[in-house]
């Protein structure tokens, strides 16, 4: 009877360990989406606006974006 028992504990135990390997590999999953979603809204935030066509203004001696005019 003694063989019954370790087998059961070998089962939960290998069990156990399957439930515990997924549930981390869930975790890591996740762990890299949000890493790439950061990752996304930082690169796009680098990224340079377009300020169309740019002006001269001699007072302020820069140059600025053109005003647009509908």
């Amino acid at each position: 009877m003694p063989q019954l028992a370790v087998v059961i504990a070998g089962l939960g135990l290998v069990a156990g360990f399957r439930w515990v390997s997924k549930l981390l590999e869930r975790q890591a999953a996740a762990a890299a989406r949000r890493m790439e979603e950061a990752e996304r809204r930082a690169e796009a935030g680098r990224m340079p606006r377009d300020l169309g066509t740019l002006e001269y203004d001699p007072a302020a001696r820069l140059y600025r974006p053109q005003e647009r005019r509908n």
